[in-house]
C-alpha cells in the first residue's frame, strides 16, 4: 500500500505541472471588454511600442510546449487560450492595422504591444472566432455570468419573449452538455442545448454585452 501511495504522489507531481499549462477563460473578467478579437501567436513574439520595425521593444516572449521565456512569465497572464497539445496560443487583440496587431501580453496589468503579423489570417474578429471555433467545439458559459443571460429568447433582442432558461449546475459554470452554436447575430447567438432539465432547448442568448463583456466562449478541446 505504501508503495502505491508513493507511486501516486510521484505520478501526480509529474502530471500536475503539465496540466497547469492549459489556459482557457473561466470568468467574465478573464477577457478584456475592449478587445477586437484574437491573434494566433507564433512561438517567437517581439512586441513594440509602435506599429513599425525599429520602434522600442516592450517585450520579447517565446514558447514551446510547456516552456516559456522569460521563465518568470505566466501562461495565463499572457494568453487567453493556451493548449500546448494543440499547439494553439491565442492573444487578445486591442487594435489592428493591415500589417500589425496590438495585443495584450500582460492581462492582469493591461499591458499591450504591437506585433507584426506573420500571417493576416491569424487575426480573427470575435465573430469570426466564434463562427470557426464555436461551431466546431460548441460553447460554454463563463463564471460570474449574470442570471438573466441564461434566458433563451425568441429573437436577438433584450425585450423579446423569453422562451426558456438554461438550468446550470450550481457548482459548475459550464453546462453538463455542450451548447451548440447555430447562428451568430451581432451580440447574440442562436444556440441549442440539452441541459440538466434533459429537455432540448433552442433560442437566442447573449454571448457578449453591449460593452464588450463575453459571457460564452468556444469549448476548445
Amino acid at each position: 500500500m505504501k508503495k502505491i501511495l508513493i507511486f501516486l504522489s510521484v505520478f501526480i507531481g509529474l502530471v500536475m505541472p503539465v496540466c497547469a499549462k492549459n489556459v482557457m477563460p473561466t470568468h467574465v473578467s478573464s477577457i478584456g471588454a475592449n478587445t477586437l478579437g484574437v491573434y494566433q501567436a507564433g512561438k517567437e513574439m517581439t512586441l513594440y511600442d509602435e506599429p513599425r520595425v525599429g520602434a522600442n521593444i516592450v517585450a520579447h516572449i517565446s514558447w514551446n510546449g510547456d516552456d516559456i521565456f522569460p521563465e518568470n512569465k505566466d501562461f495565463a497572464n499572457i494568453f487567453i487560450v493556451y493548449l500546448p497539445k494543440k499547439d494553439l496560443a491565442l492573444l487578445a487583440v486591442v487594435d489592428e492595422t493591415e500589417d500589425w496587431v496590438k495585443v495584450l501580453y500582460d492581462n492582469e496589468n493591461g499591458l499591450s504591444g504591437w506585433m507584426k503579423k506573420d500571417d493576416p489570417y491569424k487575426f480573427m474578429s470575435w465573430i469570426s472566432f466564434f463562427n470557426i471555433y464555436g461551431r466546431k467545439y460548441g460553447l460554454y458559459m463563463l463564471k460570474d455570468t449574470p442570471k438573466e443571460i441564461k434566458d433563451l429568447h425568441s429573437s436577438p433582442e433584450d425585450d423579446s419573449q423569453v422562451v426558456s432558461h438554461l438550468n446550470l449546475p450550481p457548482t459548475n459554470a459550464s453546462l453538463p452538455h455542450q451548447i451548440k452554436l447555430n447562428v451568430m447575430r451581432g451580440n447574440w447567438a442562436l444556440v441549442s442545448v440539452l441541459d440538466m432539465d434533459r429537455m432540448p432547448k433552442t433560442g437566442y442568448i447573449r454571448w457578449r454585452s453591449n460593452d464588450g463583456l463575453k459571457y460564452l466562449f468556444p469549448a476548445i478541446k
